[in-house]
């Protein structure tokens, strides 16, 4: 859960409070720098990178592109953790983002040469940032990962706004197969009413389980009964497998 300023200035030291206002004014002065036709050039490539998704290639072309790749806040975010520590680290980066307004190329930017905790800042905060579709690239990126830090931080709202439908379902079904709990993700009962073909993969997935000799997990009888229309009872699961005592 990311932390308010207010919350953070209570419980930062005097010294990381300090670095803190430091770092969001930077970011503040580049939200207000005016764009240059170089950053519009750096946007775009962001934008065709995300469709292509060409990595460390693209990363150098755009660093090539703009004086600007890296404005000084960029670096405070990085640093965030060394300054204010581990535990406030996420919602610290996540302010860094919204204070700067951060455009697409600078979230990719982030995104791409970060670390698993950078990068799950950068999930964490998509939805607080103007950015429409073009940062699902990302997302669909760290639901093909193992970390389930960024599973769980990809299927929030952010996820819950832009992701297809096909593409939502199988982020349900990635939760429940790295063991994330389906309460990380966002407007799940909203998303879900209804959705016969994700009741589907949902009962095919608790059949599977069971003859596997595996028991269901109490989440995927919990994401199940939400695909239920309105006034209607959830469709069953497969029959629990059966356990040592019995």
């Amino acid at each position: 859960m990311l932390t308010s300023r207010e919350e953070l200035d209570a419980e930062l030291g005097e010294a990381a409070r300090a670095w803190l206002d430091a770092a969001l004014a930077e970011a503040a002065d580049d939200a207000a720098r005016p764009p240059t036709a170089a950053d519009d050039a750096t946007r775009s490539e962001a934008a065709a990178d995300g469709a292509a998704r060409s990595g460390a290639a693209a990363d150098a072309s755009r660093t090539a592109a703009s004086p600007y790749a890296s404005p000084s806040w960029e670096l405070r975010y990085a640093a965030a953790g060394r300054h204010c520590g581990q535990r406030h680290a996420d919602s610290v980066r996540s302010l860094l983002l919204v204070e700067a307004r951060a455009p697409l190329a600078s979230v990719t930017r982030l995104y791409d040469q970060g670390t698993a905790a950078e990068r799950r800042a950068v999930l964490l905060t998509l939805h607080l940032l103007d950015l429409g579709d073009t940062a699902l690239p990302l997302v669909e990126d760290a639901l093909r990962a193992n970390d389930t830090r960024l599973v769980a931080a990809a299927v929030g709202p952010y996820a819950a706004d832009h992701l297809a439908p096909h593409a939502w379902r199988h982020a349900v079904l990635k939760c429940l197969f790295t063991e994330v709990p389906v309460a990380a993700v966002a407007r799940l009962a909203d998303r879900a009413r209804g959705d016969t073909e994700l009741a589907r993969m949902l009962t095919d997935f608790a059949a599977e389980r069971t003859a596997a000799g595996r028991p269901v997990p109490e989440d995927l009888r919990t994401a199940l009964a939400l695909t239920a229309p309105a006034g209607h009872p959830a469709p069953p699961t497969a029959a629990p497998a059966p356990t040592e005592e019995s």
